[in-house]
């Protein structure tokens, strides 16, 4: 009989990615946490062999209704989602895995931005997952922390290159010419499912994921090869981009600050992502299986 893994969020993004890796791998049983278990991505998630469970953040029986007789568990959170609930959200979280005295822990954090650059930038978005890192630290949960950085999919949804006026399309964030650490969302999964596997190797680990490494002139020259467009990218700086008045606006500005000025090379985190797993993506290959999308985004 296969262990169960609970996979928190497993109809979002980051939580559907890791429920599916885990069930072509077919190590685990995947017990499948949302919110609304009668949604299409669930349907879906139970077609592939998981076993759907309701629950909430905001309500910790369920929560640890639904770890009971859990071995391992996949946690994140969504800021953008639920903005400073996500505060309460994350400790509701961690003290349920901590309570079901779960084996292996893998939780989706961040770096604590703030404390790294003395209170320079705030990011909340990141500084919040990384209070929950510390929380589940001072736990003691068996855990595995994983930094997601920026997905190639953001190209697609919230930062889609914009028609110039020209014939051109540009997009712009406060990152210079610093190249910039990503990944598509599907490969979330391909990494972390395996850690489960070899929980000698990975607990007390903190790995950074990415599949590629551009500046983003590099990217946007990718996505003008793959759409058939002419894609720009303009260095907005940090003060224009937090003052653009949507919100969360000055939080990724802090955020893409921060990854300007704070993050080295992360060639080596992307060398041990493809030893986890070869079949990483690099922004390229992404772009070439989702040219439709990407034409479909700058139509």
């Amino acid at each position: 009989m296969l262990e169960t893994i609970l996979v928190f969020g497993a109809t979002g993004a980051q939580g559907g990615s890791v429920a599916r890796n885990l069930l072509s791998r077919g190590k685990f049983a995947v017990r499948a946490l949302t919110r609304k278990t009668d949604s299409p991505a669930a349907q879906a998630l139970r077609e592939l062999g998981a076993e759907v469970v309701q629950g909430d953040l905001d309500d910790p029986a369920s929560l640890a209704a639904a770890l009971e007789g859990c071995y391992g568990a996949f946690g994140v959170t969504n800021f953008w989602e639920h903005f400073g609930k996500e505060a309460t959200q994350g400790r509701n979280l961690v003290k349920a895995v901590a309570d079901a005295k779960i084996q292996h822990f893998v939780f989706s954090t961040l770096p604590p931005i703030e404390k790294e650059t003395g209170g320079a930038l705030k990011s909340p978005h990141f500084d919040l997952k990384a209070e929950h890192e510390e929380y589940a630290r001072s736990l003691g949960i068996p855990s595995t922390f994983v930094h997601v950085p920026f997905y190639y999919e953001n190209f697609l949804y919230f930062f889609p290159p914009r028609p110039a006026g020209d014939g051109t399309y540009g997009f712009g964030f406060p990152q210079g010419d610093t190249p910039l650490a990503a990944m598509s969302v599907e490969d979330v999964g391909r990494i972390i499912a395996p850690l489960f596997e070899q929980p000698e190797k990975y607990i007390g680990q903190t790995l950074k994921p990415a599949g590629d490494e551009l500046p983003a002139t590099e990217y946007a020259e990718v996505m003008s090869r793959h759409s058939g467009k002419t894609v720009r990218y303009t260095h907005v700086p940090r003060e224009t981009f937090a003052a653009l008045g949507f919100p969360g606006a000055e939080d990724l500005a802090d955020m893409f600050e921060y990854y300007r000025l704070h993050i080295p090379s992360r060639a080596k985190d992307i060398e041990t992502m493809h030893a986890i797993d070869p079949n990483v993506q690099s922004f390229d290959t992404w772009a070439a299986k989702n040219e439709e999308k990407l034409r479909a985004t700058l139509s």
